[in-house]
């Protein structure tokens, strides 16, 4: 029985050798340490160099494109097209000079207009102004041989549309807007360097150019930069409301004479205000006289007027001209009495 059952059922020992060569012929080896991390490091070092490949890729025409935008911008500007300009980094505009540029806009002005103006107050401080005259001057036509310097021209326009500031103020790297303190945006470039105030109802009022030229093409560009925001922007009835120029007649003048000879004309009161204020009927143009004998005109419409008022007044300033005695005169009068 047992014979039989050990012969029968009992399967035979296994010859040695065997259950490893039947485990090498069906099993796969097991993997080589550090194999497997090696091809999945190369893998992932692949894929990251293609995707930097790819982002320079992007990134070179993406700047290729702006390269191209700029020149066709410069190529428009050239040609004497109206096209983005260099902003001017953004400066908090103080309440002096909203006042200042509301009262351009506007058409009036009283003392503390005047002495809020730059140009009045660089003369106040004795700083020479610099000169802009043009060349093309007819130097003929000025009999006192002085030909007064354009020193800031207020010019409005229309856009023909209206418009959503906070848009602007948000989307245009150059503009400032607090309707708390003032309902317009104040939007400022450096070419020519100018501040406009554009309003909600599409009317902007454009000052500080240097000639009428450079204010239409201030305009102009504003437009244009509001126009690539997203508005349809039409460029309407441009026209110049102020002219300012400055100038110097050589020689001091007596503001008490001159103020009580021409009382119908002038207004002097050196409490409140160091010039004597003369306004001209016919041009009518507002001109501010000093002691120093400088001068600056404004309210001219056009620069003919400017001239014009400027050769009236210097015949009768030459009638107020202060004479200075010299001290050693005045101590010899005083020492013979």
């Amino acid at each position: 029985m047992s014979d039989r059952l050990t012969s029968g059922s009992v399967p035979p020992p296994p010859v040695r050798g065997g259950a490893s060569a039947l485990l090498s012929s069906s099993v796969p080896p097991p993997p080589v340490r550090g194999s497997g991390a090696a091809s999945s490091s190369s893998s992932r070092a692949a894929t990251s160099a293609a995707e930097n490949d790819e982002y320079h890729e992007r990134d070179e025409a993406e700047q290729a494109e702006e390269e191209e935008e700029e020149e066709e911008e410069e190529e428009e500007l050239d040609a004497g097209d109206v096209g983005m300009s260099r902003v001017a980094p953004t400066t908090k505009t103080s309440k002096a000079e909203l006042r200042a540029l509301s009262s351009a806009a506007q058409g009036t002005a009283d003392v503390a207009d005047f002495a809020a103006d730059p140009v009045v107050q660089s003369v106040l401080a004795g700083k020479e102004v610099a000169s802009t005259t043009a060349d093309g001057v007819d130097r003929s036509k000025h009999k006192s041989g002085i030909v007064p310097t354009l020193q800031n021209i207020v010019s409005t326009a229309n856009l023909g549309t209206t418009l959503d500031l906070k848009t602007i103020a948000l989307y245009a790297r150059n503009a400032e807007y607090n309707p708390k303190r003032f309902s317009a945006v104040i939007m400022r470039i450096r070419e020519p360097k100018t501040t406009a105030l554009i309003f909600a109802s599409g009317k902007m009022v454009c000052t500080g150019a240097k000639s009428e030229d450079a204010s239409k093409l201030a305009s102009r560009k504003y437009a244009r930069i509001i126009q690539k925001l997203g508005f349809s922007v039409r460029f309407l009835d441009f026209k110049v409301q102020n002219i300012v120029a400055s100038t110097d007649v050589g020689f001091p003048v007596r503001l008490e004479g001159l103020a009580h000879a021409h009382s119908k004309y002038s207004s002097y009161e050196p409490e409140l205000f160091p010039g004597l204020i003369y306004r001209l009927i016919k041009p009518k143009i507002v001109l501010l006289i000093f002691v120093s004998g400088k001068i600056v005109l404004t309210g001219g419409k056009r620069r003919e007027d400017i001239y014009q008022a400027f050769e009236l007044v210097y015949s009768v300033l030459k009638l107020f001209r202060k004479t200075t005695v010299p001290i050693s005169a005045t101590s010899a009068q005083s020492s013979r009495k």
